[in-house]
Formats: C-alpha cells, structure tokens, sequence
C-alpha cells in the first residue's frame, strides 16, 4: 500500500509513521524538510510546501496513492488546495480534525462521534468544524474519499499537556503555585501518541473507514488535579496547586482561555466503540504515569529542553495574586 503523510514529523504524525513503516506500508512524506523531529527510516520524502501549490504539484510529479493524510489543515482555504491536489489521485483523503469540534460544553456524556459539533469559544475549533463540512459536502457531491478523524489530547515525551510548558514544571521544582483551571476535578482523558498510531494506522486504505468519521482516544480519566499530581511526582515533588476560574484566567490571557473555555475546561469522555469494532485489536497501553515519566525524563535529559518563558512565569504570579485578592479568606495554597 502506498500512502502519503502531508507533514508527518509531528507529535501524532510520527508515531503513526513509524508504525505504518513497520507494518510495510510504502510510506511518502510531503513537507520542507525543516523538522526537529527526524525522519523515520524507510520513509521516502518528497520536498515541497503544502501551502504553495506549485511547489506541492512538482514535488508530487505523477503520483498516485492509495491514501493521502493531511497533518496539518487547520482552514477550509487550505484544504482547497488538497481537493485541487489530491482529486483523482488518491483512493482515501484522511482529515485531521480534533475532538474540540464536538459540542462545547457537551450536553451528554460519553462523546460519540455523533455528537453534535459545535465549538462557539474556540476559532481552531469552528475551522475544523468548517472543514468538515466541505468534506462531508464533497464526499455527497463528488465521492471524493474521505475519512475523518478526530484526535483528543494527544502527547509524547516532548509535550506537556498544560499551557506554559516546561515553567509550570519549573515552578514545581522550586515549590512555587502552579495555577490549575476550575478546581481540578473535571476530567480529560490524555493519549499517548504510540497508542493513537494503533488505532489510526489500520484505517489507511480501509474501505469500511471511508466516509466515516472516528475519534481515537485512551479510555483512561484523569482530573487535571490527578495530571498535575503525576508530573509532579515524576519530578520527585509535591505540586503545590492553586485553583482559578477558567474565566477569570480567559480575563488574564485570552489564549489560554480560549484553549480552557473551548476545550480543557469541561470534562470529556469519549465512547471508542466504532475505532474498536473496526480495528479489534485497537487497546491503549501506556497510562499517563508511565508518559509522565518519560516526558520528566526526556526533558531532564538535556537543560536546553527545560525552556522557562518569563512573561508566562509572571503572567501565573499576577493570576494567584489576583486569586488572593479576589477570595481573600479562601484556603488555596500559596
């Protein structure tokens, strides 16, 4: 089987590259060359710029594939250019959409990819949203071979999975506040890339997937209090955390409380009945204690990983201080 990956060096794309490469798909990646992740053995790569179509048109040549994923369409714009590119040419388009699509905060829970979609807090989100739209109309009009898939919160050993990154962790390390969202009970459910790549990689080239949509995700819950607790012990360090309305950080920083209100605010728990009936043997192995481990221990492996950002270290002293002033007799830490 012959698929390509638009991108495929990324947090998700990587794993599931490596992993069709392992099951013998003839793999072809399409992107700059420009990554920090390399490039996985066996893979072929074809330079060109996704976003520039002539530079896409001649790095593809006379191509065919069995399969087309796109990593990285965040606009109905750009995945014009893809039905330009790809129509006649492949046997499956696969759109990365995200679980954030889904209805905000949801109005039932467990979330099926039934669930109706619709994010009013989150630009990123209404985009997918769009996105499949014209997906779902192209594949009515046209037949072009779609599937979707819908990717919740999903991490490798480079990625931690709250804003700020590594200051966060920093902070725990010098037993200073770290600010959690709400009062840390909702629950999220975080999957390990290598774990996604096992649903994702049998759906290539499957024609039961096609015109279907599929989210993938561990069927683990986790409340944010619980993430921050397993980081914190990977560390070897007790967090010491303090609580704060998603609205009132939303006031604070509006990037962060857009990625709150339209998504990390609101427990989510996703039913993964159609991935498992259609790939069996699909199982999540790697809970979120073992990745926080490795995400500490690959940070801690070299100091320039451990990147401070000091507008986000002063951005969390202004918000607990605001937190203080605000609830004044409250028992929050720090």
């Amino acid at each position: 089987m012959k698929v390509l990956f638009i991108g495929g060096t990324g947090i998700i794309s990587s794993a599931c590259a490596r992993l069709a490469l392992e099951r013998g798909i003839d793999l072809y990646l399409l992107n700059r060359g420009q990554s920090a992740r390399p490039i996985p053995p066996g893979a072929k790569v074809l330079l060109g710029d996704i976003h520039d179509p002539a530079s896409a048109r001649a790095a593809l040549g006379d191509h065919r594939f069995d399969a087309v994923v796109n990593w990285i369409v965040f606009t109905p714009d750009q995945l014009d250019i893809d039905f330009d590119l790809f129509r006649g040419r492949t046997g499956q388009y696969i759109f990365i959409s995200s679980a954030s699509a889904y209805q905000t905060p949801p109005a039932a829970l467990p979330v099926t990819e039934g669930t109706l979609l619709d994010n009013p807090y989150w630009e990123y989100s209404r985009n997918k949203i769009a996105c499949e739209e014209r997906l779902v109309r192209a594949y009515r009009e046209e037949k072009f071979p779609i599937t979707i898939v819908r990717p919740s919160h999903t991490y490798d050993e480079r990625l931690l999975p709250f804003h700020g990154g590594w200051t966060m962790m920093e902070r725990m390390v010098q037993g200073k506040p770290v600010v959690v969202h709400g009062d840390g009970t909702s629950l999220w459910t975080l999957t390990h890339n290598t774990d996604f790549a096992k649903g994702f990689v049998p759906l290539l080239g499957n024609p039961q997937a096609l015109g279907n949509a599929f989210q993938i995700t561990s069927d683990e819950l986790l409340s944010w209090n619980q993430i921050y607790e397993m980081l914190a012990a990977a560390l070897g360090v007790k967090p010491n955390l303090v609580h704060v309305p998603s609205d009132m950080i939303a006031a604070y920083d509006k990037i962060w409380g857009d990625s709150l209100l339209g998504d990390k605010a609101h427990s989510m728990i996703f039913d993964n009945t159609r991935i498992k009936r259609l790939v069996p043997d699909f199982a999540c192995t790697v809970p979120f204690a073992r990745g926080a481990e490795q995400i500490v221990a690959w940070h801690m492996a070299d100091p320039a990983r451990r990147v401070v950002e000091p507008y986000f270290d002063a951005l969390l002293d202004r918000i607990i201080i605001g937190m203080q002033r605000a609830y004044p007799d409250s028992s929050q830490p720090g």
